[in-house]
């Protein structure tokens, strides 16, 4: 079978679960935005946010190491069992750490009379980071319709006790019960896993391999290091919101937490560029270590980029677009204070997306070291710049600042992949497909028919710029499509 359609064919199954997901969670947040006020969605927001550095941390890298290590050990039960040993003592010693620092973790997020908040969301973070292994086994068994069906289960019942505790027992007059009630259904959801892959906890012996766990660890390390430093320039945005604003701002904490709210939301329609990236990383991460020895391994990853570049700009058109049909899965008008943002997180999505996908070439090469000094360095930035602007342009700031550090990231991440493991991309076709989604949106920002309401009128226009846009790829691309149908 043609590599690039079996790959496409892993995303979709492997992504399936997260895509259709994901959408159904977009069915939560008109629910969420309608119950509960701008304020406490904030509040949410920011810690969801905490729970993507936690599972960073608290995997170490394994799933990573695991699929590299996997591929090149004769033992690979060994290299399963001491990665997941190594993933549960992490977590044991995380949810001992929180048992009697709740209070005071609590106190430093200014949550000083909800510290059940803290308490809940590691339980919620020490379960997924367990269950992420056996997950990881069944993906590099091509246990792709089982790892789909978990996955999808989980997410299930999540999105049905929100509907059941949110309309069946949640007092908006009360309003910080929803939050506990959203965690609350977090929570249950996140024992499906491990009770779907019970046997891989049951037949775990206390058996491990220290030798191959430090070479695990300093495989991984640099990969925690970016991961963590990633997730900063990914999340650090919402998390520093609040915090900055009130201490800096001059912002009350209700004003703080609002304007987090306002933005989250905001952020949710830019996240449809991170569904597809979610879907495309599941298959994408072992397809690329297994093609790594395999003959013209670098000319598919070129390929690849190709149809990536192109697919992640449509999205960026597609959601930009069609902003006024998108804002309404966002029920409150409150949030829409901060929907011009929308198309400067979606480019930012963009090039975080080519970058992840250009982050192979360390991984490949054992070059972990890079990936681990781009995202300091992006980190670093991320940090110093929103410290810096946010008190002056509030959630303005946060959009430029990831725009800009994710573009810097992308670029330099390309000058040193081809320095180190060089892949000819093809640079024309990345300027083209992305010069050109550039240009098709701002005709439609300067053409602006029927401005500030949706009209079928300027839906016939803008989604006529799509289809342009689709026909261009389509004619570039057309004799490569009938080559991978014949080649399958």
């Amino acid at each position: 079978m043609n590599p690039i359609k079996n790959l496409l064919g892993q995303t979709a199954i492997y992504g399936l679960p997260s895509i259709v997901g994901r959408l159904l969670n977009y069915m939560l947040v008109p629910i969420y935005t309608s119950l509960l006020p701008v304020y406490e969605y904030g509040k949410i927001s920011e810690l969801y946010a905490l729970v993507a550095f936690l599972i960073v941390l608290l995997t170490f890298g394994m799933e990573t190491a695991f699929f590299k290590f996997i591929n090149s050990k004769e033992n690979k039960k060994e290299v399963f069992q001491s990665s997941f040993l190594t993933v549960i003592a992490f977590n044991l010693i995380f949810l001992l750490l929180i048992f009697f620092f709740n209070q005071y973790i609590a106190n430093i997020l200014l949550y000083n009379d909800h510290s059940i908040y803290i308490i809940l969301l590691a339980l919620i973070v020490a379960i997924d980071a367990t269950s992420a292994m056996p997950m990881a086994k069944l993906r590099a068994d091509n246990k792709a319709v089982r790892f789909a069906t978990i996955h999808f289960s989980s997410i299930i019942v999540n999105i049905t006790l929100n509907l059941v505790f949110l309309y069946g027992f949640f007092n908006e007059e009360n309003s910080e019960q929803g939050i506990l009630f959203i965690l609350v259904a977090n929570l249950i959801a996140s024992f499906i896993k491990p009770i779907a892959t019970y046997k891989d906890y049951f037949g775990l012996k206390l058996h491990y391999n220290r030798e191959l766990v430090r070479e695990m660890f300093k495989y991984s390390l640099p990969l925690v290091i970016a991961g963590f430093a990633g997730i900063i320039n990914e999340t650090i945005d919402r998390a520093m919101l609040k915090q900055v604003l009130y201490n800096k701002g001059g912002l009350s904490l209700r004003e703080s937490e609002t304007q987090l709210g306002i933005y989250s939301a905001c952020y949710k329609l830019a996240m449809i560029v991170t569904i597809f990236l979610q879907a495309y990383r599941y298959a994408a991460e072992p397809f690329f270590f297994a093609q790594e020895k395999k003959k013209g391994s670098k000319k598919i990853y070129s390929k690849i980029m190709n149809y990536f570049v192109a697919t992640v700009c449509l999205i960026f058109l597609t959601v930009s677009l069609n902003i006024d049909v998108f804002k309404h899965f966002i029920r409150n008008e409150e949030f829409w204070k901060g929907l011009n943002v929308v198309p400067i997180l979606l480019i930012a999505n963009v090039f975080y997306g080519i970058y992840l996908n250009q982050s192979i070439w360390y991984k490949l090469s054992g070059q972990t070291k890079y990936g681990a000094f781009i995202s300091i360095i992006g980190g670093f930035v991320t940090i110093l710049f929103n410290f810096i602007f946010i008190p002056i342009y509030g959630f303005w700031a946060c959009a430029w600042v990831t725009m800009f550090v994710y573009g810097g990231q992308m670029i330099v991440s390309y000058f040193l992949g081809q320095k180190y493991y060089p892949i000819n991309y093809n640079l024309r076709k990345f300027l083209l497909y992305f010069g050109f989604s550039l240009i098709i949106f701002f005709v439609a920002f300067i053409i602006d028919i029927d401005p500030g309401y949706f009209s079928w009128k300027k839906f016939i226009f803008h989604n006529s710029l799509i289809i342009v846009y689709i026909l261009l790829f389509y004619f570039l691309e057309k004799p490569k499509l009938k080559k991978l149908t014949i080649d399958s």
